[in-house]
């Protein structure tokens, strides 16, 4: 069974969390899939091991991890595929891959006019 986890970096701002399940709820209206958690990579107990545990706990056996996230940076190219490892050395048979980030993307430069238009 597939398993989506939406990855986002986190923030001592609780409310960031609900931010996120929003999207996810969008997401969820969106996409068919048959599992669609959220996960922070820090500030949260809902870390990237327990949405990783979540899933395979509710039967997913191959994820899909979309970072939330801008930019590649040391969080994409390395902490992420650090802690994916380290589950994996538990969990062999759950295949994991790792999506691409938010990036730019014309969908993202109209949020953002948008966004300028609001203010002018």
């Amino acid at each position: 069974m597939k398993g989506i986890l939406i990855l986002a970096h986190g923030s001592r701002q609780k409310e960031t969390e609900e931010t996120l399940n929003s999207v996810a709820a969008m997401l969820k209206q969106e996409v068919e899939a048959e599992i669609i958690e959220t996960a922070f990579l820090q500030f949260s107990e809902k870390n990237l091991f327990e949405g990783l545990k979540s899933l395979t706990q509710k039967g997913a056996t191959d994820i899909k991890i979309v970072p939330y996230f801008l930019f590649e940076g040391v969080h994409i190219k390395e902490d992420i595929p650090n802690e994916i490892g380290e589950f994996k050395k538990d969990n062999p048979n759950i295949k994991i891959q790792l999506g691409r980030t938010l990036g730019a993307d014309k969908r993202l430069a109209l949020i953002l006019k948008d966004r300028v238009l609001e203010m002018i």
